[in-house]
């Protein structure tokens, strides 16, 4: 697969860097003048500002004291920190199968609170029943060409999802009325998903919302996102996991979370909807 400029942690430093050149810009600052303030060298200055050295979080935190911008400190060190790790390609998170994956997130899962999940093209993972799980699972693993461990996996990710009945956490999750009908395994696979869809409505820590076909929309169709708590947004495209933990960032897909939730219908319109859906399966 050709890789996205996303991919490239050279791009993320570089966007940091960028930012802390437009605070110094602002702040109506040389590199030289910025330099003495913070009591470096002027190259350093230079090299960070160039994206040439990665910015510790007190270089972070010194700059932003030159520039009188410390409200922007906390954003980024979240954006620095993660610049290795905030984009992650499948292929390289599933180099060695799925099912470790899976087992290295349990304890993200365990931690959360309250999960916010927009699925604009697959049930969440949390609810998917062993057969729909199977067969999104092989179709990765054929697409992507990684090796295949796809029975432990599923086993993997059926108990990771135990969190949506143990302990104390609160899932609010919207599917777009697509969801419903995407055939990413056989009918009667399909039938057992909804099936359970329907049952999982009924848990007092679950709402389950449908975004309609018709819905007047004011935010559109995004990449599925996964909310931890109000401190990690995992975003998933085609070819990577990217993974959000600048604040500004996650307030951000928290706020467009709000307002794609109240697209959606629950209670006895959802039900009625995906009772539609499984109308249609054979």
């Amino acid at each position: 697969m050709p890789s996205s400029p996303l991919s490239s942690a050279t791009a993320a430093r570089a966007a940091v860097a960028a930012r802390l050149r437009d605070l110094m810009q602002d702040a109506g600052l040389t590199g030289q003048e910025l330099a003495a303030r913070c009591g470096w060298h002027k190259s350093k200055s230079s090299r960070i500002a160039r994206g040439r050295t990665p910015p510790s979080d007190a270089d972070i935190r010194a700059w932003c004291a030159a520039c009188d911008a410390e409200e922007h400190v906390a954003d980024l060190i979240a954006a620095s920190r993660t610049a290795e790790s905030m984009y992650v390609e499948w292929r390289h998170i599933h180099r060695d199968g799925m099912r470790r994956v899976h087992e290295q997130t349990v304890p993200l899962y365990q931690r959360t609170r309250i999960f916010r999940v927009y699925a604009s093209n697959l049930v969440p993972g949390m609810l998917q029943t062993p057969e729909y799980a199977t067969g999104l699972l092989r179709s990765i693993t054929e697409f992507q060409g990684t090796p295949d461990d796809v029975a432990d996996s599923v086993r993997a990710r059926l108990d990771r999802s135990r969190v949506v009945r143990q302990g104390d956490h609160r899932f609010a999750l919207l599917l777009e009325e697509a969801v419903l009908y995407y055939r990413v395994s056989d009918d009667a696979a399909m039938a057992g998903q909804l099936r359970h869809l329907l049952a999982i409505m009924d848990r007092p820590n679950v709402s389950l919302g449908v975004i309609p076909f018709g819905a007047r929309r004011k935010v559109w169709p995004l990449e599925a996102f996964y909310a931890f708590d109000e401190t990690r947004v995992a975003v998933e495209t085609l070819t990577a996991e990217i993974n959000v933990t600048a604040p500004s960032e996650v307030r951000t897909y928290l706020k467009a979370f709000a307002e794609l939730s109240r697209l959606s219908v629950r209670g006895k319109e959802a039900r009625s909807r995906i009772g539609e859906a499984m109308a249609t399966l054979a």
